[in-house]
């Protein structure tokens, strides 16, 4: 199985466009499994393939609600429709330590995409679920979620990261 590991900001991989999958294989599977090893270790609830150095259209989430986990795998989640309706919650990134800020994003989506098994699925969500949906399409689409913010507070956010990151926060 293949080792991954998490990729931290700033890296030129945030800013690039993960390409679609062509099939859904065991090699996928694999790569899916090795993305939910770094998802549970990083004690996330979702990782898109570009934080772990990939550029496949692959996400993993796992929301962990109430301690139970239920792990889902999208291989090419394409969101066909968003609702009016906003929400804002406080997000974060895994590959941006010690920093989140608050986003608003649409409150409902539908998205269409592969599970593991290659059978095309459709799913509504709405609340923290469609919003962490939406963070980790968006790493596949190169935007992270401070790409939302004006630009002072993204550079004041930045600014706070290389401070934890030299202080050891992380490894």
């Amino acid at each position: 199985m293949p080792q991954l590991k998490l990729i931290f900001a700033p890296d030129p991989v945030f800013r690039q466009t993960a390409v679609a999958v062509e099939k859904v294989d065991d090699d996928i599977r694999a790569l899916l499994k090795a993305m939910f090893e770094v998802l549970y270790a990083e004690r996330g609830v979702g990782i898109g393939a570009n934080m772990v150095g990939l550029l496949k259209r692959l996400i993993v989430i796992d929301l962990q609600e109430g301690g139970e986990k239920r792990p889902f795998a999208m291989v090419n989640p394409v969101i066909i429709e968003k609702s009016e309706e906003t929400q804002t919650f406080e997000e974060g990134s895994l590959s941006y330590p010690g920093i989140s800020a608050e986003v608003t994003r649409p409150k409902k989506i539908t998205v269409n995409y592969l599970d593991e098994e290659g059978a095309e699925q459709t799913l509504a969500a709405e609340g923290w679920l469609a919003t962490v949906i939406q963070h980790e399409v968006d790493y596949l689409d190169g935007v992270v979620y401070l790409d939302y913010l004006s630009q002072m507070k993204r550079n004041m956010l930045l600014k706070k990261m290389k401070k934890y990151k030299k202080s050891g926060g992380i490894a």
